[in-house]
Order: structure tokens, then sequence, then C-alpha cells
């Protein structure tokens, strides 16, 4: 720690606009193949620093603005370049209690990153890099910081749902004095960061680290339970005493294609080929749900998911993969991150390419695919310019998996067994954009069950809303003051003093 810079030693700023980016030290392509293990290694502590002096301290950050959950992203970057990695550590978990996996999983290159003004010269700050660093260092050293928890209110709200939404939304409770419990449907905390994001990419271990926090704080954790199944939210209202309730259930419901061939041994939905080897550790040789060990896989899609799913097949000992989509690599929704591991290991991009049918032996067993050449038409309802088949260009490849990861939809479990709850067309469920209220009083819900599959700090910041909403609802509810008023007209008063 010595020998890193302390506040007064700070370059001048003509001369940190000259620091390049720092790279991120990552395992060599050919041997991360062959494990589970993080591809990205992490910032050492002079790396860090290097980079946070790239941070010009704009006296109206602009990064902010990128940021969901609102992160004073210039005071803890300037903490880091004092080589102040504690109070770094304080400064996010004022906004945010999972910064170790926010580092690691969120688009910071379209959120945070996107509105940094080194990026309209040279390379943006890394900011999710420097926020992974931070979380690293403090757990690593066991000095983990906790949010103050407020006095008890005497209120219980109940969080549906454990993924970032609902672990957001119980944090945020919790520190404001409430009773909180989480109802999870599996045995495991986490939602989609425990199924969906394959360890490589988001280790286990640092999940249930972020996890435990909440532990730590209060927070109860209810395991197996299917709220809309086990117990109604009418029932938990109004026989287990909960004032409030809030839905992060996410929107895990597969989508298929619909065409021939879609039920043959070897056609895996993204969720099922992805929770096997995440929450049952299929990847394991003594794992107790073994998955089939592709030898050519095709993976249908072209996002995120569909790169953990074509790199976690590699990584089961598949001799080569497919990624199968039907636009341009300029369409394509998967992180520029995810896209270039995913070519640094092998996997190969068959673009602007469709199924037909998937082909089947007389035993049931997938054998390969009939595809079509596409070819790009006028733009459609998502901006990007839909594909168009090209008449006669079909050909076949030989496959013995196909993991189809073309999107997900609302799960009608908890919405069908809700009497009164708003639904749109699409299933997913109506909120109040300023609160998270749904059309039930009292129930609030947010994440991907609101808004379709989206992103993790979307989901968080839809946590955070409605946390402060729920807080604001009780309070005016039993008749007492809002806190977040009281402590505007405290700012008030000691500025005029």
């Amino acid at each position: 720690m010595s020998a890193l810079p302390k506040k007064n030693e700070k370059p001048p700023i003509k001369e940190r606009m000259k620091i390049p980016r720092q790279p991120m030290p990552e395992q060599d392509p050919k041997e991360r193949i062959h494990n589970f293990n993080e591809v990205p290694l992490g910032y050492t502590e002079e790396q860090a620093v290097t980079e946070a002096l790239r941070c010009i301290e704009c006296k109206t950050p602009k990064c902010v603005q990128g940021c969901p959950v609102g992160i004073d992203i210039k005071g803890f970057i300037g903490a880091i370049a004092d080589g102040d990695f504690a109070r770094a550590a304080q400064i996010i978990k004022k906004d945010n209690l999972l910064p170790a996996i926010c580092g690691r999983v969120c688009p910071q290159e379209t959120q945070c990153e996107l509105y940094c003004v080194r990026g309209k010269t040279d390379a943006p700050v890394a900011i999710g890099r420097l926020e992974r660093f931070v979380a690293d260092w403090e757990r690593e050293r066991g000095k983990i910081s906790l949010p103050e928890v407020k006095p008890p209110t005497g209120f219980k709200v109940a969080v549906v749902g454990s993924g970032p939404g609902g672990l957001t939304c119980a944090n945020e409770c919790r520190q404001r004095g409430h009773e909180v419990t989480i109802f999870e449907a599996l045995h495991e905390p986490g939602g989609v960061l425990m199924y969906g994001i394959p360890e490589f990419r988001l280790p286990k271990k640092i999940l249930q680290a972020e996890v435990d926090l909440l532990r730590q704080m209060g927070v109860n954790f209810e395991f197996n339970v299917i709220v809309g199944k086990t117990v109604t939210v009418k029932e938990l209202m109004e026989e287990e005493g909960y004032d409030a309730v809030f839905l992060g259930v996410g929107a895990g419901l597969p989508v298929f294609m619909g065409i021939d061939g879609e039920n043959l041994n070897g056609v895996y939905s993204a969720n099922e080929f992805l929770t096997r080897s995440n929450l049952m550790r299929a990847y394991r040789d003594d794992a107790p749900t073994p998955i089939v060990k592709p030898k050519i896989a095709g993976v249908i899609g072209g996002g995120n998911t569909a790169m953990d799913a074509a790199r976690t097949a590699l990584r089961l000992g598949a001799e080569k993969v497919y990624i199968i989509y039907r636009r341009s690599r300029t369409e394509m929704p998967a992180r520029v991150e995810e896209i270039h591991h995913a070519e640094e290991e092998g996997v190969e991009l068959m673009l602007l390419t469709n199924p037909v049918r998937f082909l089947g032996d007389d035993e049931g067993n997938l054998v390969g695919a009939e595809l079509i050449r596409m070819e790009l038409g006028e733009p459609d309802e998502s901006g990007r310019r839909r594909p168009v088949p090209i008449e006669g260009s079909n050909f076949t490849i030989e496959l013995d998996t196909v993991i189809v990861a073309v999107g997900t939809r609302a799960n009608p479990v908890i919405t069908k067994n809700t009497e009164g709850l708003k639904l749109n067309k699409w299933g997913y469920i109506e909120v109040d954009p300023e609160t998270q209220m749904t059309s039930i009083p009292g129930v609030f819900a947010g994440g991907d069950i609101v808004t379709g599959s989206a992103t993790v700090i979307a989901a968080m910041g839809d946590g955070k809303k409605a946390a402060q909403a729920i807080d604001r609802y009780l309070r005016e509810k039993a008749g007492l003051p809002i806190e977040e008023e009281q402590e505007k007209e405290q700012a008030e008063v000691a500025a005029d003093e």
C-alpha cells in the first residue's frame, strides 16, 4: 500500500489524460476451455490505481446517468486513486450491495461507461473492472463492511425471488429497519445469477459471499417455496402478516422456435442446459444430475445466454460449437466482450443463418439440422434489420446437441394464481413506473417479470426503486413521517445554518 500514490501525489489532469486504459489479465484461451475457472483474473492494486487515475473527476459526472442504482462513481474511483480501497467499498455499498456481481456481469459499455467523458477522445474509464476490484479486495481480506440497519419499524416485507431485483429490494428494505424474508423457489439463492450465468463468468462462491451479507444484516431466506403454489400472495399478506410484497420472479419460461424436431433427444432450452451446469454442477463428474456431453453443438441465438451456452458446451468437451444467428454480427445483442471471448475459445459464428428443422435418427436422437441462409431487410420493431430467408439456400449440418437460446417469457405460475394482478398482453406484470406498485395495493414488482428479459443492473434498479416506494407506502399507511423527506429537511436546515 505504501507504494501507491496518496491524494496530494496525483498527477495533473493533463498527464492523466495520457494514461491508456489498463487491460484485464485473463486465462489463456487454450487453457480455459478445459476448466470452469473465471476467465478475467482481475486488476492488481497497481493496475487499479493506474486505471482510476484516468478519471478526470468531472464536476458533473455523467457516468452516474447510466447507472440504474445511482452509484457515486466519481467518489469510489477517486478513493481508489488515493489508494483507499476500503473507503471505495463503503461508497459503492451505499447504493449497491452486490458490487462483485455487477463488476462482472453488467454491460458497463452500454451503461455507465457509455457516458464517460474519456470515451469521447479514447477509451472510457473501466468503471466495471474497478468496481470488481474493490469488491474482491474487500472480500479477500475479510474486511467486508455492512450497511447500517436502522431500528426495527415493526413492518414485515416479503420478497419473492432471490435474483438481482429481489436481493436489492431486500437489502434496501432491511436497511430501513423492516423485517424481510426472501422466498425462493429453488434450493439455492441467486435466481438467474445462480442458474443462468456460468462459473467462468460469475464464480458461485462470490455470489454466495454477497448473499451472505444479507443474512448478516438479518434478512431471512426460505427455499423450495413456490409462491403461487406453495403459498399465495394473498396468504402471505392476510395469513402470514406481511405488510408488503415484492415480486422479483424473473421471466424464466423458455421460448422455442416451433419447428420440426424440437422434441428430439439432444435439443435443450438454454434454461435447462445452463441450469443443469450451473445450479446442479453437471460439469463435475460427481454431479447428481449429469448432462450428456456434446460432440458437435449448435446454439441458436445471439445474446449473452447463447454465448454462455456455447462456451459451456466447449468446456463440457464439445469438439465443435456453432452459434447459429439469423442476423449479422452488428445486430448481435451479446456483449462485445462475450463474443470476443467465445471466438477466442474456438466458437464458430454462423451468421445470417436460421434453422428450418432439426433432424433425427430412428431412435429419436438428434443427428443434424437443416438451415437456411438469410439476408437483412428493413428494420423491425426492435430497431434491428429484419432477417429475410433466401429461397433455395437450404443446407444441412451434423449436430448431436442443440441449445435454443432465443429468449424467455413470463412464467405464469405466480401471475395466474394472484387474483387482481393486472398483466399486459405478453403476460408481464403492469406496474406504476414511479413506484413499481402493481394493481394490488401493497404488492410491488420489478425486473424481468415486468420488463421482459433485461440486464442484472436494470432489475437491481427496479428493486431499489420498489424498496423506496414500499417504505413510503408503509409509513404513510401507518401515519409515520417519510424518512427521505425528513433527511431532505435536515439537509436543508444544515445548509441554511
